[in-house]
C-alpha cells in the first residue's frame, strides 16, 4: 500500500516520505534524514521500504539475467548491509540470475540529497547501478532518470553519473554525464552521493563532486526533475553497455553490497 505524506515545502521544493518509522532528527551539517535503511536486520530486504522488478525480458537494455523476487540467493540482509547478489545459474530461460530493489510505491521525494555507501562487484559482464526515475514515469526518457552511479566491469573503476531527458540522452547521442576514477571500488566502501535542487544535480564519490546538471533552459524536455523520484538498485549482467566485451562466466558468484542509503532533506 503506498502511503505517503507532504512534509513541507522548504528549500524550494515538495518533499514526500513514507509513514514507515524511518524519520530521524536532524544531522548532515543542518539538512534533516527524511529516509534510510541501515540494512541492521537479517533475511529478505525490509518489504515496507522496498519492492522488486520481476524477469528476464532484458528491460531494454539486452541484458542476461532474470530479477528474481523473494529470493535470498539474490537479495538478502546480512551483517548490515543489503547484497545484491548475480549468480550464474539457469532461471526461466536465462543464464543468470540477480535482483533489482526499488522504493516505487514505498517512497519517492523530490528535491534533497541522496547517500548510499557501497562497494562494487568486480569482472567483466557486471553492471550494477545506484540511480532514479519518476514516480509517474509515463514515457523514457521525456520524464528523466538520474544516474548516481553506474560501472561496467570490462572497465574497472570507472564511475559514470548521468542524466536522461527527452532532450538530453544517449539514444541520440546528447546525453549529459561524466566520469571518476575510484580504483578501490570494488574493495572498499564508497559514498555514491546526488544533491538535487530546483536549479541543480551534483553528484560526488564521497566528498569528490565530479558531475553537474544545471536547469539553465527551464524546459521539461531538459529538465524534468520537478517532481518525486523513486531510488533503484541493481546489479545487471551484460546488457548493451555491460556486456559490450561480453560476460566472464568465471567471476560468479558477483556481489553488489551496500551498507546505508539514506535521503536528507536540503536546507
Amino acid at each position: 500500500m503506498k502511503i505517503r505524506h507532504m512534509l513541507n515545502l522548504l528549500g524550494g521544493g515538495l518533499l514526500f516520505f513514507s509513514a514507515c518509522g524511518c524519520i530521524s532528527g536532524p544531522s548532515h551539517s543542518g539538512s534533516r534524514l527524511i529516509w534510510n535503511d541501515e540494512f541492521s536486520g537479517i533475511g529478505l530486504p525490509d518489504s515496507t521500504k522496498w519492492n522488486y522488478d520481476v524477469g528476464g525480458h532484458g528491460y531494454g537494455n539486452n541484458e542476461a539475467q532474470f530479477y528474481t523476487k523473494n529470493r535470498l540467493e539474490n537479495a538478502r540482509v546480512e551483517n548490515g548491509k543489503l547484497i545484491i547478489e548475480a549468480r550464474k545459474e539457469q532461471w526461466k530461460d536465462n543464464k543468470y540470475t540477480s535482483a533489482r530493489l526499488l522504493t516505487k510505491g514505498k517512497f519517492s521525494f523530490q528535491y534533497g540529497t541522496v547517500e548510499v555507501k557501497a562497494k562494487l562487484p568486480k569482472g567483466r559482464g557486471t553492471w550494477p547501478a545506484i540511480w532514479m526515475m519518476s514516480e509517474g514515469m509515463k514515457k523514457w526518457p521525456d520524464d528523466g532518470e538520474l544516474d548516481i552511479m553506474e560501472h561496467v566491469g570490462y572497465h574497472q573503476g570507472y564511475i559514470h553519473a548521468s542524466v536522461h531527458t527527452k532532450k538530453y540522452n544517449h539514444i541520440i547521442g546528447t546525453q549529459k554525464t561524466d566520469t571518476l576514477i575510484v580504483k578501490d571500488a570494488s574493495e572498499k566502501f564508497h559514498v555514491y552521493k546526488a544533491v538535487w535542487t530546483p536549479e541543480k544535480i551534483d553528484v560526488y564519490v564521497d566528498k569528490q563532486k565530479y558531475f553537474t546538471y544545471e536547469n539553465n533552459e527551464k524546459t521539461y524536455e531538459s529538465w524534468p526533475f520537478d517532481q518525486p523520484y523513486f531510488i533503484i538498485l541493481n546489479l545487471a549482467i551484460g546488457g548493451f553497455w555491460g556486456g559490450k566485451e561480453g560476460i566472464d562466466d568465471r567471476i560468479f558468484p558477483q556481489k553488489f553490497e551496500i551498507d546505508y542509503v539514506r535521503v536528507y532533506q536540503n536546507r
